[in-house]
C-alpha cells in the first residue's frame, strides 16, 4: 500500500472581502451624495431666495457655508438680513432686520423639516434709517415643515426675550418675557376652498410696556387661535391686510385663551371680526377670578378719586370732567367735613358691588369667579354696562 498525502483544499477569500468591500462602496457612495447635496443647497437657497424675493422678502447672507457630513446638512449663515417690501404701499417702503447668525440644520432622509438656530441681537429699522427696535434672546430657535413650497407647519422659540425701543442712542424697554412660543398651521378654512390658520401662543413672565398699567406686570398667557380670511403671505402695510380680511369676511376665533398674572386667573372664548369702518365687532366669554383686583388697574375706581387725570376720564367715561367731580366732592365736604370722602370710600365698594354683580358666579381652578361678557361694539369695549376702553380702527 503506497503512502498518499491529499493536499487540503484552499478556502475562497471572497467571503472574507465582500463585506468590508460592500460597505466601503455603500461609504463612497453616501459620500458623494452627501457633497451633491451639499453643493446643491446653493442653488437651492438661490431659487427659494428669488420666490420670496418676489412675495416681498429679500434675504441675504454675508457668509454661507455647509457641513454636517454624513448624515445631515448645516448651513451656517453669519451677519444675516431679511428686508420686508411693502408692495402695496405708497410710497413703496421697506424695513430691515439684521441678527447675528443663523444655524439651519436638515436631516438628509427629511431635507422638509428644518431646524434652524438663532444668535442675537437683531435690529429692526426702516431701509436707509437707524435701528428703532433692538431683540435679544438667550436662546432662538425654529423648525418649519413643507419648504421650499409655503410651509405647512411652523414652530418659533425664545428664552430670555427682550425688545427695545431705540431712539437717538438709548434703548428704552418695550417688551421682556422668561419664554415665548408660537405655533402655527395651515388648516381648511369655515369656507369649502378657503384656508385658515391655526396658532398656539404662550408666554411665561411676559411684560408689555406704554400698552396699558396692567400689563407691566409679570404674566403668563396661552391663547389658542384660528385666524380666516387671510389671502396671502407676501409684505403689505397692516391696515392693508386688515382692510382684506374684512372684506372676506374674516375673523379671529378665539378658541381657548387664559391669561394669569398673580392672583388673578382669566379665560376666554369668542369670535371677533372687523366692520367696514375698520372697528372691531364681538364678543369674548368671559370668566376672571380675582377680579377686584383688575378694576384699579383698569381705572374705573378712579373716577371716585379727586383730580382724576382727564386723559384718565377720556378713556374710562368720555364727556365726564376731571373738575366735575372735584368740584362735587369738595362742596360735600364743606357742606359737611368728612362727606365726601365717605362718599367715595362708599362708592368704591360700591362699584365693587356692581362689578362682581356682573354675570354670574363660577369657579375657575378652585377660585372664586364671575363670568360675564367682554363684548366690543364699534371699537368700543364694554365690561357689562361699562365702557372700559376705546380702540381705534384697524385700517
Amino acid at each position: 500500500m503506497s503512502d498518499m498525502t491529499i493536499a487540503p483544499r484552499r478556502r475562497s477569500r471572497f467571503g472574507l472581502y465582500f463585506m468590508p468591500v460592500l460597505v466601503l462602496i455603500a461609504a463612497v457612495a453616501w459620500t458623494g451624495f452627501w457633497f451633491f447635496a451639499a453643493s446643491q443647497v446653493g442653488v437651492q437657497a438661490d431659487a427659494w431666495r428669488a420666490q420670496e424675493a418676489r412675495a416681498g422678502r429679500v434675504y441675504d447672507c454675508a457668509n454661507r457655508s455647509v457641513a454636517g457630513y454624513p448624515f445631515r446638512l448645516e448651513i451656517r449663515c453669519a451677519d444675516p438680513s431679511v428686508m420686508l417690501v411693502e408692495q402695496t404701499a405708497s410710497p413703496q417702503t421697506s424695513f430691515v432686520a439684521k441678527l447675528a447668525e443663523i444655524l439651519v440644520v436638515a436631516q438628509i432622509y427629511d431635507p422638509k423639516l428644518v431646524i434652524a438656530e438663532f444668535k442675537g441681537p437683531a435690529t429692526l429699522a426702516e431701509h436707509g434709517a437707524p435701528p428703532s427696535f433692538a431683540v435679544n434672546w438667550s436662546k432662538g430657535r425654529s423648525s418649519v415643515v413643507g419648504l421650499p413650497a409655503v410651509p405647512q407647519r411652523a414652530s418659533l422659540v425664545f428664552d430670555d426675550l427682550t425688545i427695545d425701543r431705540t431712539a437717538a442712542g438709548a434703548e428704552t424697554p418695550l417688551a421682556r418675557a422668561g419664554h415665548v412660543e408660537l405655533h402655527g398651521r395651515q388648516i381648511d378654512g369655515p369656507t369649502p376652498g378657503s384656508q385658515a390658520i391655526e396658532t398656539v401662543l404662550q408666554i411665561a413672565g411676559g411684560t408689555l410696556q406704554d400698552v396699558h398699567p396692567l400689563l407691566t406686570q409679570p404674566f403668563n398667557a396661552d391663547i389658542h387661535a384660528r385666524l380666516n380670511g387671510l389671502k396671502d403671505y407676501s409684505p403689505k402695510p397692516w391696515p392693508q391686510r386688515f382692510r382684506e380680511i374684512q372684506a372676506a369676511n374674516g375673523s379671529v376665533e378665539i378658541i381657548q385663551s387664559r391669561i394669569e398674572q398673580g392672583d388673578v386667573v382669566s379665560v376666554a372664548a369668542g369670535t371677533l371680526r372687523l366692520n367696514a369702518q375698520g372697528r372691531i365687532e364681538g364678543e369674548l366669554q368671559m370668566t376672571v377670578a380675582g377680579l377686584e383686583r383688575v378694576i384699579p388697574a383698569l381705572g374705573i375706581d378712579k373716577l371716585l378719586e379727586d383730580g382724576v387725570p382727564q386723559a384718565t376720564l377720556d378713556r374710562v367715561a368720555p364727556g365726564v370732567k376731571s373738575q366735575d367731580i372735584s368740584n362735587l366732592f369738595g362742596a360735600l365736604n364743606r357742606a359737611i367735613p368728612g362727606l365726601g370722602k365717605v362718599i367715595q370710600q362708599n362708592a368704591n365698594a360700591g362699584l365693587t358691588a356692581t362689578i362682581n354683580s356682573l354675570g354670574t358666579e363660577a369657579v375657575l381652578e378652585g377660585k372664586k369667579a364671575r363670568s360675564f361678557p367682554l363684548r366690543f361694539a364699534d371699537g368700543a369695549v364694554f365690561l357689562g354696562p361699562l365702557k372700559v376702553a376705546q380702540i381705534p380702527p384697524l385700517f
